[in-house]
């Protein structure tokens, strides 16, 4: 089999990526592309590893094998039966193995070109984290600052479909980055499958454009932001999105009605805040949440939340913030594109290592 092995920096050379780890490892992260073909479903695996241990390796592989044979036939009827002569895919399990080298053995038995990942799964995260120590500092960011509320995230999807390069990191992470900011009926992703698609993000960036993202902390939800890319992001150029008070508090009930079908899950969210504000300050969102009390209750944690801790941490963090250019953003409005248009339009014309 030493011939058939292939390494990390080949991923490019084939038709197709082929996982053929359980579903549970390939939910947690896959390479980018990879379609699941399990060579051992979740339960066969536990029954396999469960025999390793208790009975002896010989019966856990004798019996691995052949359940190994029968899910490899099923895809031989299924998944790759339309797959033409020529196809030439690449396979990985964990560690470039016993799964993938079977996978691969049958696969080039039947005529196809198939080659096995050298070092596995386990390869390609180690290759992963290595770039997300060095891709970040490949480009000029911009960093949108601003007041919760003020629409940041609306501004950078219309900065985006402006035809910007943009890094939407709270897009990859499932997550608004704040306290309140879970997205109804959408779990995060791993820690791994977030490195991934952020590589995968970087990875086709142009060099020569600047990167617009909006200002976060060192995490995202449950999602932890890499070192490189928190230092190249503090020392960004920033863009200082303002909005009226009015708009904000507009936004907010917006983009956070759907907190109030669940009255418990937001005011356990809120008593998190006991610590940074008294119990009797947080009692009392607690009740205008029972009183339906929408604009009073976001107006309050504007003024006595999120706006102090706005001005503790942006200013401690981001070097680039006492010059950065200044935009007053409507974002209830529904010319977003036009204007982040206008906003490119100024940069360039101003502020041209921004633009």
């Amino acid at each position: 089999m030493k011939n058939l092995l292939v390494t990390i920096d080949r991923l490019c050379d084939f038709d197709e990526i082929v996982d053929v780890r359980t579903p549970l490892e390939f939910a947690e992260d896959h390479i980018p592309g990879a379609i699941n073909a399990p060579v051992l479903s979740n339960e066969e695996r536990v029954i396999v590893g469960t025999m390793y241990k208790q009975v002896s390796p010989f019966e856990a592989t004798r019996v691995g094998a052949a359940m190994v044979a029968r899910n490899i036939a099923h895809h031989l009827d299924t998944l790759f039966a339309d797959r033409p002569r020529n196809w030439r895919p690449l396979v990985y399990c964990w560690r470039g193995g016993k799964r993938s080298g079977s996978m691969t053995t049958w696969l080039n038995m039947i005529g196809w070109q198939a080659r096995q990942l050298d070092g596995g799964y386990k390869a390609y995260r180690r290759d992963a984290l290595e770039r997300l120590g060095a891709l970040p500092q490949r480009f000029r960011y911009v960093v949108l600052i601003g007041h919760t509320g003020s629409g940041k995230t609306r501004l950078l999807n219309a900065l985006d479909a402006a035809g910007a390069q943009t890094l939407d990191l709270e897009g990859l992470a499932a997550h608004r980055g704040s306290l309140l900011g879970a997205l109804p009926g959408r779990p995060q992703p791993s820690q791994k499958a977030f490195d991934s698609a952020l590589v995968a993000t970087l990875s086709g960036f142009d060099r020569a454009k600047p990167v617009f993202a909006e200002a976060e902390g060192r995490r995202i939800g449950s999602i932890t932001l890499p070192d490189a890319l928190l230092d190249s992001l503090h020392a960004a150029s920033c863009l200082e999105v303002e909005a009226r008070r009015e708009d904000r508090i507009a936004f907010l009930l917006q983009d956070y009605a759907h907190l109030f079908d669940d009255p418990a899950f937001f005011k356990t969210q809120l008593s998190k805040l006991v610590g940074l504000h008294s119990r009797e300050r947080v009692e009392h969102w607690h009740r205008l949440i029972d009183e339906n009390a929408r604009a009073e209750l976001f107006a309050e944690l504007i003024d006595r939340h999120y706006d102090p801790a706005y001005g503790r941490s942006s200013k401690a963090l981001y070097t680039g913030l006492p010059h950065a250019a200044h935009v007053l953003f409507r974002p209830n409005d529904a010319d977003s594109l036009d204007q982040a248009k206008a906003l490119l339009a100024q940069l360039a014309e101003t502020t041209p290592a921004l633009g």
